[in-house]
């Protein structure tokens, strides 16, 4: 195994690590517990500190990709609320009831752009047959397990929909997470890299080449619900602080765009 090639697995699963170790520790705590797309990590601890007078306490957040975290609230993982980066994963637990349907709601949007490291001289415009094959080159391109990641699925759907896909799929090296995708790109292990907007706006370590067109993929909806399960008191009151007026500016400020009216 390539140098390049260790790293990519230490990311996926130092990251997946992580994320299992903390589901007992938040259980432990007995807070609200709050498992979010791993794009959601700055924007969304602004939010926790800024909701704590409002809801009592901090909540406990585990950060993974939502694919992961819906599997462990399937299998059984102490969550109260959930949010996702796609509308896909909230329907899986959803169909299987594990979710409270009065309380799903579209919280957030994005947008998925083409990052490169800080230093990189690489400029395009992204549109219908742009070569990305040739701006790669003998590098890797970054982006989310396009099988189960939401943000590796909506780059997917990009790249199919302006038809460059065939010409770089074996040059993609897929994360368990968007930010381990970032992660590879402003290490420079990956030339190029496909994130949301808000990690490049949260990341020094890349700059954005280009945005790709919202017509190239589905809309990017982050949905929040709270869990079938969910018995912590205070859960009620965090979602209603998400929708607040300065949760909703706190997430502005990370470059998100709101959808949920605020309360």
């Amino acid at each position: 195994m390539t140098r390049k090639g260790f790293g990519l697995r230490a990311i996926a699963i130092g990251g997946l690590a992580a994320t299992l170790m903390a589901v007992p520790a938040a259980h432990a705590e007995d807070k609200v517990v709050v498992f979010a797309a791993a794009s959601l990590k700055d924007a969304l601890d602004a939010v926790n500190k800024a909701c704590e007078a409002d809801v009592g306490e901090a909540a406990t957040v585990s950060y993974a990709a939502s694919s992961a975290l819906a599997k462990q609230i399937e299998g059984g993982a102490p969550a109260d609320v959930f949010i996702s980066a796609d509308l896909d994963w909230m329907r899986y637990l959803s169909d299987k009831k594990l979710t409270k349907p009065d309380t799903e709601l579209k919280l957030l949007g994005n947008e998925i752009v083409l990052v490169a490291p800080k230093d990189s001289a690489v400029e395009t415009k992204i549109e219908k047959g742009f070569d990305l094959a040739k701006l790669i080159g003998d590098g890797r391109l970054a982006m989310g397990d396009f099988k189960a990641v939401p943000a590796g699925k909506y780059g997917k759907a990009a790249l199919e929909s302006l038809g460059v896909w065939a010409s770089v799929e074996s040059k993609v090296a897929q994360a368990e997470n968007v930010r381990a995708a970032l992660k590879l790109v402003s290490t420079g292990e990956a030339a190029l890299g496909i994130v949301y907007a808000t990690d490049a706006h949260a990341e020094k370590g890349v700059k954005v080449v280009g945005t790709f067109p919202e017509d190239s993929h589905p809309p990017i909806i982050y949905p929040v619900a709270q869990t079938a399960d969910s018995k912590d008191k205070d859960t009620p009151a965090f979602l209603k602080c998400l929708r607040s007026a300065k949760a909703g500016a706190l997430f502005k400020d990370q470059g998100f765009t709101v959808l949920a009216p605020s309360n």
